[in-house]
């Protein structure tokens, strides 16, 4: 490992556009910084699926004042890659890709910085991680098999396959109409009654028209309970059924790595939340210094933030530090 000497005003973990709009921030204020990510530029945009249409209009995923010009209503995921590595590259960011954080500590007023290639200080540190690096798992048997996926990229892959997929959000959605039109068996497995509420508005009647059909088989207020190489068995209102199947997506969302926040003296929020405590006005946590920006916030409550409403959080997180700079004199 490289240890290095290099100080900065402001450290921040996570290279998505939030992390960028931090840098961006610090940039503008005159601050020294640098944004640490452990994957690519944007990294979890990067795994989202390759036809993905973001729910938000351009204009809304725009940081650092810089118009997002689409030729859609909406953006897609190939597009708003282009968009994040053009400012990356406008603004000439300080930042180290394929790069993990392994540890954060505070001795005084100092953060020591511990990653996979180095060791760094700095006055603040902002964790700015997102929460799409770790499935929801269902806990059931069979779960680590092979045909078992919980991201979900292109629909051609399943092409002539029998695939189940559990859940009623957006990525499970997109993934059953997108495999059905790929001439995929799909099977939706939904706990609830129905479709999920956020799903986007433009898709949900083709969703419901191809259930309405039978060209998709949806099994409501129902749950996967096991899964073998060639079959699944799926307990519904009418008992248990058993289905034969070549893929299970299993899109049952993602979380925050609650593991490295608490690694790094974060407390969580006792409920099922797990909310990470922050000054919502600040931003900053109960460590001082350190700093939350963007999903992360919301701990399990993955749907209150996204790019369009948590921007802000670099200029509030850049406005706090100036203040308390202000006020050592």
């Amino acid at each position: 490992m490289k240890i290095s000497s290099e100080h900065y005003d402001m450290l921040v973990v996570g290279g998505g556009p939030i992390g960028l709009a931090c840098g961006i921030a610090a940039q503008k204020a005159g601050l020294s910084y640098l944004i640490v990510e452990k994957g690519c530029l944007v990294n979890s945009l990067y795994h989202y699926p390759q036809n993905m249409t973001f729910f938000s209009t351009s204009e809304r995923l725009e940081i650092g004042d810089i118009p997002f010009v689409s030729i859609n209503p909406k953006p897609k995921r190939a597009e708003a890659l282009e968009y994040y590595r053009r400012i990356q590259q406008k603004f000439d960011l300080n930042t180290h890709l394929f790069e993990e954080v392994i540890s954060v500590s505070k001795q005084k007023d100092t953060f020591h910085i511990t990653t996979s290639k180095s060791t760094y200080t700095a006055s603040y540190v902002v964790v700015a991680t997102g929460f799409y690096d770790i499935p929801c798992l269902l806990n059931i048997k069979g779960e680590d098999l092979p045909k078992v996926r919980h991201y979900y990229n292109d629909p051609h892959y399943y092409a002539g396959q029998k695939v189940v997929v559990v859940g009623a959000s957006n990525s499970s959605v997109d993934a059953a109409l997108e495999t059905y039109r790929k001439g995929a068996d799909v099977t939706l497995v939904v706990r609830g009654e129905g479709i999920g509420p956020r799903v986007k508005y433009w898709v949900r009647p083709d969703m419901e028209n191809r259930i309405t059909n039978n060209e998709v088989r949806a099994l409501f207020n129902s749950k996967l309970t096991e899964i073998r190489p060639t079959e699944v068995d799926i307990l519904t209102p009418d008992g248990l059924i058993t289905l034969e199947n070549d893929f299970v997506l299993a899109l049952t969302g993602y979380q925050p790595n609650f593991a490295f926040l608490e690694k790094i003296g974060i407390k969580l929020s006792e409920d099922a939340s797990r909310q990470p405590m922050h000054n919502p006005d600040t931003m900053e946590t109960n460590i001082p210094g350190l700093f939350l920006a963007g999903v992360v916030c919301g701990g399990m409550n993955t749907h209150l933030w996204f790019i369009e409403n948590s921007r802000v959080h670099a200029t509030q997180i850049v406005k706090r530090i100036s203040e308390i700079e202000k006020a050592k004199g």
